[in-house]
């Protein structure tokens, strides 16, 4: 996916979206160009944060335990994503939409984006800032799954989209509230270590 496209699915969504599907890219590579970069930001600010700026909430772990919790962060974000990909079909079918895998893959991979790009922001050592950008990277996030579902499925209905829109958002949640304890999870684990 290009920066451009990225650029037009934070300001016009709509156009961002039929600008993807129109482009009708791989799954490999939206996997290798878009979601293993992406993916990277997360754990490698956490190894940033955790060892210079959120000392104080996160256990002092060194750097090898810290490079530990990052690589397995990693391996568990990527194996979310083609997961996510299964559930929004599953979801899809449900609604009585039948889409293909890859329609639904490409929905899960360019979601969570702005999620992935949150973490950026740990450069500048302010919670309220993190806090600020969290809550704006949610709400984009939202937009991206209520602007995606009608674009990527061709869902012409309103209240067939809304019905997997809310869908879609509640396993999304899901999805990242199991992230969030499996990060906390991992990084007791290996505090003990």
């Amino acid at each position: 996916m290009s920066l451009l496209n990225l650029f037009w699915l934070f300001v016009v969504p709509n156009k961002g979206w039929r600008r993807l599907v129109q482009s009708k890219p791989s799954m490999h590579r939206l996997f290798f160009l878009h979601v293993v970069p992406l993916s990277l930001i997360p754990p490698l600010f956490i190894y940033y944060a955790a060892g210079d700026f959120a000392g104080d909430l996160l256990p002092v772990l060194s750097s090898a335990k810290l490079l530990l919790v990052s690589i397995i962060l990693f391996v568990v974000e990527l194996a979310i994503v083609p997961i996510m990909g299964l559930v929004v079909r599953q979801l899809a079918e449900v609604a009585e939409i039948h889409p293909s895998y890859h329609d639904s893959f490409i929905l899960a991979a360019v979601a969570p984006t702005p999620l992935w790009l949150m973490p950026v922001f740990f450069l500048i050592p302010s919670m309220l800032l993190s806090l600020v950008v969290l809550t704006a990277a949610l709400l984009y996030t939202t937009s991206f799954i209520y602007y995606g579902i009608p674009a990527v499925f061709h869902i012409k209905e309103r209240g067939h989209a809304m019905l997997l829109f809310g869908a879609v958002l509640t396993a999304g949640a899901v999805a990242w509230g199991f992230l969030m304890v499996a990060t906390l999870v991992i990084l007791g684990s290996v505090q003990s270590l």
